[in-house]
């Protein structure tokens, strides 16, 4: 299997399967990479350690600080606890929600995170005029009448041209005489 095979199936595994945590496996709450492919986690509990990501997820799918993810502990580990198992996406997560594995920890957190970005969406909606055009987007537009272009940026690499441009006036008068 050639390695762009290999990142399209991972990456149709990662958003397509409905996976469910076996008894041994839990769910962790990223909080940010700590290099080499190792990632510290939260549990629900609040315990923080390290996991590793496996090979397969390598350079195929990506994950970041406040993302969730399945993982299986390792019992030879002593500061790496854990392996990645299954990273977690919106669909997932709701899935997981309904059926009532979801960890009542994040549940909070999951559920604050929509809310502020419902107050977001409401907030840039109720600021739209009547022109359908939001104030900021007026005062922007005023602001850059008034501004001139002497500030802008000048590329220090390329050799500066002159134009020159003769009139049309001191031809006819040349031509007059």
């Amino acid at each position: 299997m050639s390695k762009a095979t290999k990142r399209k199936h991972v990456a149709k595994e990662v958003l397509d399967d409905y996976v469910v945590p076996d008894p041994n496996q839990q769910i962790v709450k990223i909080l940010g990479g700590r290099g080499n492919n190792l990632h510290e986690v939260e549990t629900s509990d609040g315990k923080k350690f390290l996991v590793s990501m496996p090979s397969k997820f390598r350079k195929s799918v990506w994950i970041k600080r406040g993302d969730f993810v399945i993982v299986d502990p390792i019992e030879e580990g002593n500061k790496v606890c854990a392996e990645m198992v299954h990273i977690l996406y919106g669909k997932q997560i709701k899935y997981l929600k309904n059926e009532g594995l979801w960890p009542l920890a994040f549940a909070d957190k999951a559920s604050t995170d929509e809310k502020a970005d419902d107050k977001q969406i409401n907030s840039n909606v109720c600021e739209k005029n009547i022109n359908g055009v939001s104030e900021d987007e007026e005062d922007r537009d005023e602001d850059y009448d008034d501004e001139d272009d002497d500030d802008l940026f000048v590329n220090p690499n390329h050799q500066k041209t002159t134009y020159y441009v003769e009139s049309q006036s001191s031809d006819n008068s040349d031509n007059e005489e």
